[in-house]
């Protein structure tokens, strides 16, 4: 387990979050250019260690995240660390507006769309939602498994 300074350190290193200290010698840090209400990436870091990440509804996390999209962060080394600061300050920017999509076919010509959008990676056959997933990698997986390749 990473101290709290260690981990000070490490979302320290995210030069977008700004530190703010609040009662029990705890703090936050907020990300000022959040695209949501939302503005608090790291929420009660406590000198014990403890402390929690907002992913609001990241797929990738949903098994870790409590209902208010909290992780604990308590047991994080510091790449795991690293790795959800940046996934958190990516959610609040991402403009939900514009989707990313790719075509995928298979050798019988059938087609599917995997579309980002939502914070999530969604395969769709005509306008229906196949299934949906958390990273891109994910998707690609499933998708090269059944036989799907990118549409050129």
């Amino acid at each position: 387990m990473l101290s709290f300074e260690q981990k000070q350190d490490i979302i320290e290193s995210f030069p977008e979050l700004t530190k703010k200290e609040i009662s029990l010698n705890r703090l936050n840090y907020h990300f000022e250019n959040s695209l949501h209400e939302k503005t608090i990436v790291i929420e009660k870091l406590h000198p014990n260690g403890n402390g929690f990440v907002y992913v609001g509804d990241l797929l990738k996390y949903e098994k870790e995240a409590n209902e208010k999209g909290l992780v604990n962060i308590r047991e994080y080394d510091e790449q795991a660390l690293r790795e959800i600061i940046r996934d958190a300050i990516d959610y609040m920017s991402e403009d939900m507006e514009t989707p990313i999509v790719e075509n995928w076919t298979s050798r019988e010509g059938v087609l599917l769309e995997l579309v980002h959008e939502k914070r999530n990676w969604n395969i769709y056959f005509r306008n229906n939602l196949e299934e949906s997933f958390g990273t891109r990698e994910a998707a690609v997986e499933y998708l090269f498994e059944e036989g799907f390749k990118p549409k050129k």
